[in-house]
């Protein structure tokens, strides 16, 4: 999973409209942030976004495959390549983005799931 620094530099560059976004060395790749929220992912000179049910039709209607970490594995994450077209416009790009902060702000802003007692109370 190996990241050019030229690739790295360059989506930096096309998220510049963002503002700040950092990109941190992690298990051979790389995370995007953006203010410490990851939203994307760098792996082999590829980028991709944070996806839920808000934005994943995107990704899907544009033929993108999720992140899958190991070739060998079935295992995917909730990250879909982002198209080259879209890496290439830096207006759609914002906007991809954007939609991948908010699902991955999602992520952490779920209200918990409430347990409920033989009683009917709400259990913590």
């Amino acid at each position: 999973m190996a990241i050019s620094e030229s690739y790295q530099e360059y989506v930096v560059d096309q998220l510049r409209v963002l503002g700040r976004v950092t990109v941190k060395k992690m298990f051979g790749g790389a995370g995007v942030y953006y203010d410490s929220l990851i939203f994307g992912l760098l792996a082999d000179d590829v980028l991709y976004f944070k996806v839920d049910d808000s934005n994943r039709s995107d990704y899907e209607r544009a033929g993108m495959e999720p992140f899958q970490p190991f070739a060998e594995k079935p295992m995917v994450m909730p990250y879909y390549e982002v198209p080259v077209d879209i890496l290439e416009n830096i207006e759609l790009l914002a906007e991809w983005a954007k939609k991948a902060l908010i699902a991955s702000r999602n992520k952490y802003t779920k209200p918990k799931k409430q347990r409920i007692g033989k009683s009917g109370q709400c259990l913590k």
